[in-house]
């Protein structure tokens, strides 16, 4: 299910001997989210669901796609889970009880032509890559709170379920297809949509003649319901350019798909026929389901969502946008389960302005970046320069540029040096409460309209405009710290050192908001910052969107030893110039490893 799948293609080629299996029978049960989730899974940010009552607090229910294990997590996956991560830190604070959802899509042709090209069986490869992407997780900072295996046992039997609750709905039938089979993108392909020699468009591989009775759901039935469901609720696809997309190819008519293969064993058997398996796409999508289902408990398509389904979002790559956006709505509504509240497709990643490939010797590996740069940097990067929808490149000298300027500049130098005249004037304590600093300057006002309208733009998933708004806080408290010059009012004495020790309070309050604002996008970071302010790591994990009104800083509070936040990165350049005298020009870019610096 990860992004970079390509587009499945409806049946165009049905024998004339097509039956149905449809059979009259009563309507189907919606089934609600009548029942607030009962726990959390594993959560490497190890944030906690608020003490408040469960009927007290908002479900919102986050997926990423389920990532296809015939490789290692590449920056594209990363991209989306970092993003996701971000959004389900933002609602956090907001209090709702959040279920961020991810996982791997471990079925299929693919995945075992994988395995057996490694040497593995195909479980034992499963595992190995599935494990690869938890421990880029555990290395980006991602809290998650549900990570879904397709090859999990109660997935198996949320599958089970549904397959026959949409056969119960005569939405399935059985019939004979023969056509041109990309066995990369595990799918049919029409011929007009191939490239010369029968080229998948996609993969560049041949596509191969292949003949299977298969079975098919019934998505023609639905295309008045899809028409509907985009009429009544435009924000179904998101942004606005993904939905008319959507519309397009819905309005240019919805084709039967299959929903088995009979040449493919490594999935799951289709529950009235065991020689033919579940295709991929049809057992993948719902993990989103069998995810909210709590480990030991009794798997079942009913009690997976009452656990707090419908989803709020999915999260995708703009190429499975069809899958998520078409066949997944239908699918649901042949089951009397609601469709989920919006489906986003954001953009793909270049490098250098050029496509990312193997062949081009141009990849991107983000564990390679985490360990080079650290995972705040890499988080902030994307989130920062790549609008949240649309296609982003990277560069790493504009990598370097950014993450310097904002992060080690911008927001660690102003920390730094704040704390640094705090201590050599104030020995670390605050003389005043932060409201009482802050009395008609318009600094305060300034901040909190900021403040405001990042709270919104994260709400609108403008994640990049939520990164401007926020280190535009940033640059007021460094223009405000230059214009007062508190360093030079302290050597006057008397009131000019009395109104230093106030500005200190007023910028040292200003980090503490950004601290807060900016979690969603470098929490660690920004756990560093609030550390540094007195404050401890529990306090921090306990902040929500209030705290960060105006007024958290109180008279008497110690702040902490200054050290750097986020240390600059360092270019080759730099580095030789520091050695040695001479100055070395053209020097290319490279990062150093310890470029972070814990508090």
């Amino acid at each position: 299910m990860a992004a970079g799948r390509a587009f499945l293609c409806a049946p165009s080629s049905l024998s004339a001997g097509a039956r149905r299996l449809a059979f009259a029978c009563p309507p189907v049960r919606p089934l609600a989210a009548e029942a607030n989730r009962r726990g959390r899974g594993r959560c490497y940010c190890a944030t906690s669901v608020s003490d408040a009552p469960a009927s007290a607090q908002q479900n919102y229910v986050l997926t990423t796609p389920l990532y296809y294990v015939n490789a290692p997590p590449h920056m594209g996956s990363a991209y989306t889970t970092i993003a996701a991560d971000a959004i389900a830190r933002f609602q956090r604070l907001l209090d709702k009880r959040v279920i961020f959802i991810t996982g791997t899509d471990e079925h299929g042709e693919k995945i075992a032509t994988s395995a057996e090209a490694c040497g593995r069986n195909p479980k034992d490869h499963c595992d190995t890559i599935s494990n690869s992407y938890k421990m880029l997780w555990a290395d980006l900072d991602i809290g998650y709170d549900k990570f879904i295996r397709t090859t999990d046992p109660k997935h198996e039997a949320v599958v089970n379920d549904f397959y026959s609750r949409v056969l119960n709905s005569g939405d399935i039938y059985r019939a004979d297809y023969e056509g041109l089979y990309c066995v990369s993108c595990e799918e049919y392909k029409d011929e007009k949509e191939l490239m010369e020699n029968k080229c998948c468009t996609v993969h560049l591989k041949p596509c191969v003649p292949r003949k299977e009775d298969n079975y098919f759901f019934a998505l023609s039935k639905y295309q008045h319901q899809l028409e509907d469901l985009l009429m009544r609720n435009p924000n179904f696809v998101r942004p606005s350019h993904r939905l008319n997309e959507v519309q397009g190819w819905i309005k240019s008519g919805l084709r039967d798909f299959s929903i088995s293969r009979a040449s493919v064993e490594w999935g799951i058997p289709v529950p009235n026929d065991t020689k033919q398996t579940i295709y991929v796409w049809f057992d993948a999508l719902l993990g989103y389901i069998s995810a909210l289902l709590d480990d030991g408990e009794k798997a079942s398509l009913q009690h997976a969502v009452e656990h707090g389904w419908p989803a709020s979002l999915h999260l995708i790559g703009k190429d499975i946008l069809r899958f998520h956006a078409v066949y997944w709505p239908a699918m649901l509504m042949s089951a009397g389960i609601s469709v989920p509240d919006a489906v986003f497709g954001h953009g793909f990643l270049t490098k250098d302005g050029m496509k990312m490939g193997k062949s081009l010797g141009n990849t991107l590996e983000p564990k390679d970046l985490v360990n080079r740069f650290g995972a705040d940097a890499v988080r902030y990067f994307f989130l920062r320069e790549v609008e949240f929808g649309n296609d982003g490149d990277y560069s790493e000298e504009r990598f370097i540029n950014i993450v310097n300027a904002h992060l080690a500049n911008t927001i660690g130098n102003l920390l730094n040096r704040t704390l640094g005249l705090l201590k050599k004037n104030c020995k670390s304590t605050l003389s005043v409460d932060s409201i009482a600093a802050a009395d008609g300057n318009p600094l305060k006002n300034n901040v909190e309209n900021l403040v405001d309208k990042a709270k919104d733009q994260f709400e609108n998933l403008l994640l990049s405009s939520a990164c401007e708004t926020l280190l535009e806080i940033g640059n007021l408290g460094n223009l405000y710290i230059d214009e007062q010059a508190p360093w030079s009012c302290f050597k006057q004495g008397g009131e000019h050192a009395e109104k230093a020790a106030k500005d200190l309070v007023i910028i040292l309050e200003t980090m503490r908001i950004i601290s807060i604002a900016l979690s969603p996008i470098t929490p660690g970071l920004s756990l560093r910052i609030y550390t540094q302010l007195g404050f401890t790591e529990d306090q921090f994990r306990a902040l929500r969107w209030e705290d960060t009104k105006w007024g958290g800083l109180k008279a008497g509070q110690v702040m902490m030893e200054p050290k750097p936040v986020f240390a600059r990165i360092e270019t080759e350049t730099e580095e030789k110039d520091q050695s040695s005298p001479k100055t070395t020009k053209g020097g290319k870019k490279k990062a150093r490893s310890e470029g972070l610096v814990g508090a």
